[in-house]
């Protein structure tokens, strides 16, 4: 049995010499800011040396770019180009296909 973890994202990553450490986040269902919006709480660490954060990193751009041609997510702001800067959204809202959201 494998364990799995879900993050809303990434809050920071520190890079200390040959290793980054990338800290994963998710909304607190109980802490919220002043606009009543969850907050964002520390969940896990992810460490690793710097060639296979350059190869993770390299290899998600990869998948991205597999999900823009699918339509799945669009950039925003234009044409497409390969800088991690880019805004990326959702093409369309996902279609909650629970039967107790009918």
């Amino acid at each position: 049995m494998s364990i799995e973890l879900y993050a809303d994202g990434i809050g920071e990553i520190t890079v200390t010499g040959t290793i980054v450490r990338i800290d994963l986040m998710s909304l607190s269902a109980t802490e919220r800011d002043a606009s009543n919006n969850p907050k964002p709480v520390f969940r896990q660490r992810i460490i690793m040396p710097v060639d296979a954060f350059a190869n993770a990193v390299d290899l998600m751009q990869k998948a991205l770019g597999g999900l823009v041609e699918a339509g799945a997510v669009r950039r925003m702001g234009g044409a497409p180009s390969d800088s991690v800067s880019d805004v990326v959204q959702p093409a369309q809202k996902p279609l909650n296909t629970s039967p107790n959201f009918n």
